[in-house]
């Protein structure tokens, strides 16, 4: 097997870039659906610009933490959030993040919605088949295919640092 390296700049996206990419994406999704669930941090962006295309008011969240370890791979994960049961249950639900990168997230709530006994899809903004886990699957609808690294818009020159630095201080 052939790996691939990843590029050494990475792929900044702007606003503009967001809209164009999810005015692809929205109308591949087949609804009706009767929730969203957006995976955060990642998911809440495209999953609320979703929601408001598709006109989906039941939004839910879901946050999912993989402990650091030499065998990451072989993790198990701690839902930080979920909904309960009874909120997905019977319910065809849109799981949105950002990417899907190595898909262990998305497949992990993904299960968790099934095991629920919820009706899943998967729509991501960007796809990386390269450097996913799940060979044999992937999400149900994207925008792009990518091996780049992407920085979203909402992820630049932000974060708890920058604000502490640039925060006016009280007089």
């Amino acid at each position: 097997m052939t790996v691939t390296p990843l590029p050494l700049s990475p792929e900044f996206l702007s606003w503009q870039d967001i809209d164009k990419l999810i005015d692809y994406l929205a109308p591949q999704l087949r609804g009706p659906y009767d929730a969203l669930l957006m995976i955060t941090r990642g998911g809440i962006v495209p999953g609320g610009l979703i929601a408001e295309a598709l006109d989906i008011r039941h939004i839910l969240t879901a946050a999912v933490e993989f402990p650091e370890v030499s065998q990451a791979h072989m993790a198990w994960p701690t839902f930080l959030q979920f909904p309960a049961d009874a909120l997905i249950r019977d319910k065809r639900v849109l799981v949105v993040d950002d990417i899907w990168a190595n898909g262990r997230t998305i497949n992990t709530v993904k299960g968790r919605v099934q095991a629920a006994g919820g009706d899943p899809e998967v729509a991501v903004v960007h796809y990386k088949p390269g450097s996913s886990l799940f060979r044999q699957s992937g999400p149900e609808y994207y925008a792009a295919v990518t091996d780049r690294f992407i920085v979203y818009p909402w992820e630049v020159q932000r974060g708890p640092n920058r604000l502490q630095t640039e925060m006016p201080q009280p007089n």
